[in-house]
């Protein structure tokens, strides 16, 4: 039970921070134009790329040193750097479909740009948004490398906690477990699915 609290604290904080970094990247990169802008989108989705075991390491050295090792920041924080990537790429989807004239038509009326954004343009993209969200959640509650090189003993995720159980023995509870991710996972991805007909509607 207190790995499962933890597994949902780190889900839901890194969702949060994830979401909201990514959204802003992803808006960012869009809306500015810039010598090198490519390669910048690049880096952000750069860590679906390199393999998560070199991830974990370095990770691993990096917080070792600003002694965030077993600690619920340090983990937020790198589960943020592995849910950035799907929160961009989806954003920066739904941003290509939308007409980034409705803003500056706002704007042109007294709205800041902070204004124009939250009021006309991210309601028109709350589908890329959750769907990003979402991603981000189960990136946090499902990732289990890096928990396994960052954490350990009060501070153990609940699949971190089922991979050393697994190095022991075969426990039913795991298999029970186990299918209460996937049925997390199926209800989180009919929950978005259903969002985004809504939104056609």
């Amino acid at each position: 039970m207190r790995a499962t609290s933890v597994s949902l604290r780190v889900a839901i904080s890194t969702t949060i921070c994830a979401t909201m970094l990514g959204t802003a990247t992803a808006y960012g990169l869009f809306v500015t134009k810039f010598p090198g802008k490519t390669a910048l989108y690049g880096v952000f989705i750069l860590p679906m790329a390199v393999p998560i075991i070199l991830i974990a390491i370095g990770t691993l050295f990096v917080f070792a040193k600003l002694k965030l090792v077993n600690t619920m920041f340090g983990l937020v924080a790198a589960h943020t750097m592995l849910a950035i990537p799907f929160v961009v790429i989806i954003v920066t989807a739904g941003l290509k479909s939308y007409d980034l004239n409705q803003e500056m038509v706002a704007r042109s009326l007294g709205a800041t740009r902070l204004r124009a954004f939250l009021t006309v343009t991210l309601p028109q993209l709350r589908f890329s948004v959750i769907t990003g969200a979402l991603l981000a959640f189960l990136t946090s509650f499902d990732e289990v490398i890096v928990a396994m090189f960052i954490t350990g003993g009060k501070g153990s995720t609940l699949t971190r906690k089922m991979f050393s159980a697994l190095r022991d023995q075969i426990d039913p509870t795991i298999a029970a477990i186990s299918t209460c991710l996937i049925l997390i996972s199926i209800v989180l991805i009919l929950i978005g699915q259903n969002f985004g007909a809504r939104t056609g509607d």
